[in-house]
């Protein structure tokens, strides 16, 4: 349970919940009895998106809005804090065929909005619960904070989608940073307890060699500024402390399994080889993309928009225990 804290001040309401804020989700207020300093306290479950006596909130935030006293108040959540199709429905139920929710997890200045437009959808069609966030944000920009603490953000957010879901673990998919920095949460915050399979689609296993920088339409209109502090992107220079930190364990921990989908024309993260893993082969499999289709063009930051992806992705989510099945053929679907 989490303390809802509504404030009414004439002729400006600011409303503050504590948790992650459920992406497009409105909030109604009941009528307020307020003068200019009146405050409204209610509690709800924020991760299963429970109603409180003054709203209904699933996340954290801050949210301004025009109010009278004795008005009903209704906002909506920042437009950056969308979720992708098919994600965030709290009140899903597992199936025994998909008994592990999935979680997606997005790259370094990626909105899970964009990141999962099109896998999003795609798993939800193949009947699982899928859930996504946003994490490690600064100065307006997501997935630029310290990796460590974005994996602490990762760990919250996956024991709500556990208590939510009734499930007793969770598969984790990731691009880039996201399919990276969930190895933290398992191999340092506890998180192999918690999940099943990590999938990463271009992930910086082990940092990149080149640099790490947002396109113009990555940066938002609030800041205008591409030279953005990026405390990630410099954890993810191949050689950081952070990863020397991180894979000083070993690139596994027990308990989970892992699938790498790399692209040979990754731009971002280089060498692309640098992105798989080491261990046996009934725990991580390594799959380029251009060995089982070669005239697939994608590269880094489209990649979870592939179709072969896709296909991969599913596979890999869809074994009883361990890694993809290495021997899986996708449909090479032509691009462009």
């Amino acid at each position: 349970m989490s303390l809802f804290t509504f404030s009414f001040r004439e002729p400006l309401a600011v409303l503050t919940a504590v948790g992650v804020l459920a992406v497009g989700l409105a909030v109604t207020t009941a009528p307020a009895q307020a003068d200019a300093a009146t405050t409204v306290s209610a509690t709800g479950d924020v991760s299963t998106g429970a109603t409180a006596d003054a709203g209904v909130w699933s996340g954290s935030g801050t949210v301004a809005a025009s109010v009278d006293a004795d008005a009903t108040v209704t906002t909506a959540a920042p437009p950056e804090e969308l979720s992708p199709p098919g994600a965030n429905d709290w009140s899903c139920v597992p199936t025994a065929a998909h008994p592990d929710p999935v979680i997606l997890v997005p790259g370094t200045f990626e909105s899970m909005a964009k990141n999962w437009s099109t896998l999003s959808p795609y798993l939800k069609a193949q009947g699982y619960c899928v859930y996504a966030l946003n994490y490690g944000t600064t100065n307006g920009i997501d997935a630029t904070g310290p990796i460590a603490d974005s994996a602490r953000e990762l760990s919250g957010f996956v024991d709500r989608v556990l208590a939510a879901s009734g499930a007793g673990k969770a598969d984790i998919v990731g691009h880039s940073q996201g399919g990276m920095m969930p190895r933290y949460y398992l191999g340092f915050l506890g998180g192999a307890d918690k999940v099943d399979a990590l999938v990463g689609i271009a992930p910086s296993n082990h940092g990149t060699e080149g640099l790490i920088t947002p396109t113009p339409e990555q940066v938002p209109l609030a800041t205008g500024d591409s030279n953005v502090v990026c405390q990630a992107c410099a954890d993810q220079e191949a050689g950081s402390p952070f990863l020397t930190e991180l894979n000083s364990i070993g690139d596994l921990v027990d308990g989970p399994s892992y699938t790498v989908i790399s692209t040979k024309f990754d731009e971002v993260v280089t060498p692309y080889q640098s992105q798989f893993l080491a261990g046996p082969a009934d725990r991580v499999t390594n799959i380029t993309i251009q060995d089982l289709c070669p005239a697939d063009p994608i590269e880094h930051d489209q990649a979870p928009n592939d179709p072969v992806v896709h296909q991969l992705v599913g596979n890999a989510l869809g074994q009883d225990s361990g890694p993809a099945d290495a021997a899986f053929r996708p449909s090479c679907v032509p691009l462009g």
